[in-house]
């Protein structure tokens, strides 16, 4: 009755500021994944908060330009919440924005994951890959080049990209769509997908095979752990197992660098720092990941991952700000530019 009543005064325009409906701040044109996921969590969320939850999508190039806007003129309305995915995190790392996770207190991020398939047997020690990339895919390219070159001297990104040059082609600007019809009539020799995707689009499609996982963010314990949905696929393992030995070297630990950021945040809410509401969205939240219901409805589409909730955000971005060194943003900068063609920056106020 009461949300009936808001609806009813909105209309008439006459509800104050203090009344207004909670906006989520989606960087992406409706359909998308994380426009998806923000429906559904709109909708969840709304349930326990004191007024409705509703979107506002603002698309552009990277995603980039709706988390600028939210930066530079929406936070300090004290009802509009910024949703970010994991191609935000590695653009506030590499590209050029105004955003900034550090000025703005996290309500919660779903820390998930991301799956790479291949044709079932493909023999990742030789021939030539043909890869359709795009934004976001910066940790799985970086990833799918250690396991095709196996160690390379130092382990240095020059090394890793002459290899690189050799047996893979990377190609952009591919639709999801036709990326799955590529990898399906194997013109692309590599799938990636969020979980959900993978089990809705890939699980069934003959001679394929899941070939590695990032693993998630164990906070508590400060590193990163198998994804308890795909057991004994994380990276590091499957690359052990491959070349005998564990990954290591510049690549890496860019690699590394990248990779958290993306997953950790890959699905995230932030506010204003200092914004009134932010604990009153924070015990929502929690009540919605305390309800069966809405868990079983987000986790349908987007995996059972566990969620990093409100007040672990400060140790969550302090542990990811510890992974930004010199070296490891340049080296991810060097592959990103000469590897996939992407115009990254080094940005050394990372590094205060």
């Amino acid at each position: 009755m009461k949300k009936l009543l808001i609806t009813l005064l909105a209309s008439a325009g006459i509800m104050s500021a203090a009344q207004a409906d909670y906006t989520l701040i989606v960087p992406q044109e409706p359909g998308k994944g994380t426009s998806v996921w923000a429906g559904i969590v709109a909708k969840n969320l709304s349930k326990f908060t004191d007024e409705p939850v509703v979107i506002r999508h603002i698309p552009g190039a990277r995603d980039i330009p709706g988390f600028n806007k939210f930066h530079n003129e929406l936070r300090t309305d004290d009802k509009t919440i910024m949703v970010a995915h994991g191609g935000n995190g590695v653009s506030f790392l590499l590209d050029k924005v105004d955003y900034n996770y550090f000025e703005y207190d996290l309500i919660g991020s779903n820390n998930n994951d991301i799956v790479l398939g291949k044709h079932a047997g493909a023999d990742e020690k030789s021939g030539n890959w043909k890869i359709a990339g795009g934004s976001g895919f910066e940790p799985d390219g970086a990833a799918v080049g250690m396991l095709l070159c196996g160690p390379q001297g130092s382990g240095s990104v020059a090394e890793y990209l002459k290899c690189w040059r050799e047996r893979v082609s990377w190609i952009n600007g591919v639709s999801g769509g036709e990326k799955r019809l590529g990898f399906k009539n194997k013109e692309f020799d590599v799938a990636r997908e969020s979980p959900a995707a993978w089990l809705k689009f890939y699980k069934d499609i003959e001679a394929n095979e899941l070939w590695f996982t990032h693993g998630i963010l164990d906070l508590a314990n400060k590193k990163q752990i198998a994804d308890p949905n795909f057991p004994g696929t994380q990276f590091e393992d499957v690359y052990k197992r491959l070349w005998g030995v564990a990954p290591s070297g510049d690549l890496y630990n860019a690699y590394r660098l990248t990779r958290n950021w993306r997953d950790a945040i890959q699905k995230s809410l932030w506010v204003n720092k200092g914004n009134p509401n932010t604990e009153k969205l924070r015990t929502a939240l929690k009540n919605m990941l305390a309800d069966k219901e809405s868990m079983a409805e987000i986790n349908k589409l987007a995996g059972n991952y566990p969620w990093i909730v409100g007040n672990e955000g400060p140790a969550m971005l302090a542990l990811l700000k510890s992974l930004i060194t010199e070296k490891a943003l340049k080296d991810a900068v060097k592959w990103n530019q000469e590897a996939y063609g992407f115009p990254s920056v080094f940005k050394p106020e990372l590094l205060k």
